[in-house]
C-alpha cells in the first residue's frame, strides 16, 4: 500500500457519442494518446453506504407514508454528496416500526428515479445485539436471537433484507446466521462481546463484514484480540469503518489501512442529523447533540455521523497518502461485498462519465478533491 503502489499505471478511455465508456484500456508511460488528458486523476464510480440510517431528519426506523416527499429529498441530497445507493439501515426497534418503514421503502423503490440515489435492500442492525455493546440503541428492543423472532421480523420481506448485524456469539444466533445466508442476506458481527475464538466460529459460519470496525466490539488488546485481529487474520473479511476520526482516531485508521487496506469498506453510519446545522434535534424519541459533526447521546455515547461517505473517504486518504486505495474503499469494496465475482471493468463499461466520478490529488498535502466527471 501507498501512493507508490498505486500512481504507476495509467488507463485511457474509448467514449461513445453519448459519453459513456466503450473500453478501458491499460497504456505505457511513453504512449502518446490523442484526446483530453486527465493529468493522473482518478476515475471511479460513485460511492455506495452499506450503513446509512437516515438524514435530513429523517429515520428509518421512524418514517411513516407521510415521510415520502421528504425521504425523495434525502435521495436527491445524497445524489449531490455523490452517493449512488445505500442500504438503508433500521436500528434495533419494534417490529411495527419496521415493518412500516421497509412498506415505505419498497414504495420509494417503485418510483425509483436514474438521477437519484438508490434504496437497496436493507441493513437492520438489531435487534440481536450484546447489551453490553449496545452502544447508542435503545435497550427496549434488544432481545436474544431466536428464529422466531427473526421470522416474524422479516416475514414478507425476505427479498428486501440486504444485510444483518447480530452479536454471533449469544445462543442462538448462528441458527439465524444459517437462515439468514440460505436467504441471501449478508451477515455482519457488531455489538458483540466476540473473543477471538467465537470470531472464528462465526466467520467460519458464513459471517463476512464488520460493522463499524472498533466501535461496539473488543479493541485491539495485545493480550486478548477479539474480532478485529481474527478478521485481519483472514484476509477475507470486509472491514465496514467510519472514517471521520471520532469513532476512530486518525492513527488506528491509518494502522488498519496499513494492515488490512484491501478489507476496508468506508461507511458513514449518518443517523437522522445527516445535512442539519449544529445543534439539539430527537433521534427515535431520544434528544441527540450535534456539534463539529459528532452526534452524542445525553449520556455522551457516540450515536452515529453527520458525515458524508466522501468525506471519509477524503479523510483517510489524508491520513494514509493513498488515495487511490481510499476511494477504492468507498466506491469499488462495497460493490464487490454486492457481487464478489463482478470484474470492476464491468463496473465502468457502459456508463456515461456523468455517473462516474474524477478525482484529484494533491500529493504535497495528501488532500483530495471529487467532481461528477462530465
Amino acid at each position: 500500500p501507498g501512493r507508490n503502489s498505486i500512481d504507476q499505471k495509467r488507463w485511457s478511455l474509448l467514449l461513445d457519442d453519448d459519453k459513456c465508456i466503450v473500453s478501458i484500456d491499460l497504456i505505457g508511460s511513453d504512449e502518446n494518446l490523442s484526446g483530453e488528458n486527465w493529468n493522473g486523476d482518478f476515475l471511479s464510480p460513485m460511492g455506495i453506504d452499506l450503513q446509512f440510517n437516515g438524514g435530513l431528519g429523517l429515520s428509518f426506523t421512524n418514517i411513516t407514508f407521510d415521510d415520502q416527499i421528504s425521504l425523495l429529498n434525502l435521495l436527491d441530497q445524497l445524489w449531490k454528496d455523490g452517493v449512488e445507493a445505500i442500504s438503508p439501515t433500521f436500528v434495533s426497534c419494534s417490529i411495527s416500526s419496521l415493518h412500516l418503514g421497509l412498506e415505505v421503502l419498497r414504495e420509494i423503490r417503485l418510483n425509483h428515479n436514474a438521477e437519484r440515489c438508490k434504496l437497496l435492500g436493507a441493513h437492520l442492525e438489531g435487534p440481536f445485539l450484546n447489551i453490553a455493546r449496545k452502544g447508542a440503541h435503545d435497550s427496549q428492543y434488544i432481545i436474544p436471537p431466536s428464529l422466531l423472532e427473526f421470522n416474524q421480523r422479516i416475514s414478507g420481506f425476505e427479498e428486501e433484507i440486504l444485510l444483518l448485524t447480530l452479536a454471533p456469539e449469544l445462543e442462538g444466533a448462528m441458527e439465524i446466521i444459517k437462515k439468514s445466508i440460505d436467504l441471501g442476506i449478508i451477515c455482519s458481527l457488531g455489538h458483540s462481546e466476540a473473543d477471538s475464538d467465537s470470531s472464528r466460529k462465526a466467520f467460519d459460519s458464513g459471517i463476512t463484514m464488520l460493522t463499524h470496525t472498533l466501535n461496539a466490539m473488543r479493541g485491539l488488546d495485545h493480550r486478548y484480540p477479539g474480532p478485529v485481529i481474527e478478521a485481519i487474520k483472514n484476509g477475507s473479511i470486509s472491514l465496514g469503518l467510519i472514517a471521520d476520526g471520532i469513532h476512530v482516531h486518525p492513527d488506528i485508521v491509518n494502522l488498519l489501512y496499513r494492515v488490512a487496506h484491501k478489507q476496508l469498506v468506508l461507511v458513514s453510519d449518518a443517523i437522522s442529523t445527516y445535512g442539519l446545522e449544529d445543534g439539539q434535534y430527537f433521534w427515535d424519541q431520544r434528544r441527540v447533540f450535534v456539534k463539529d459533526g459528532e452526534c452524542r447521546l445525553e449520556d455522551g455515547t457516540l450515536a452515529g455521523s453527520t458525515l458524508p461517505l466522501l468525506e471519509g473517504c477524503k479523510r483517510l486518504s489524508k491520513w494514509s497518502g493513498d488515495p487511490g486505495a481510499s476511494i477504492w474503499s468507498a466506491t469499488v469494496a462495497p460493490r464487490l461485498i454486492l457481487d464478489k465475482s463482478r470484474d470492476y471493468h464491468e463496473i465502468f463499461i457502459g456508463k456515461p462519465l456523468n455517473k462516474l466520478l474524477r478525482w484529484k490529488f494533491n500529493f504535497q498535502t495528501n488532500d483530495l478533491f471529487w467532481q461528477k466527471a462530465a
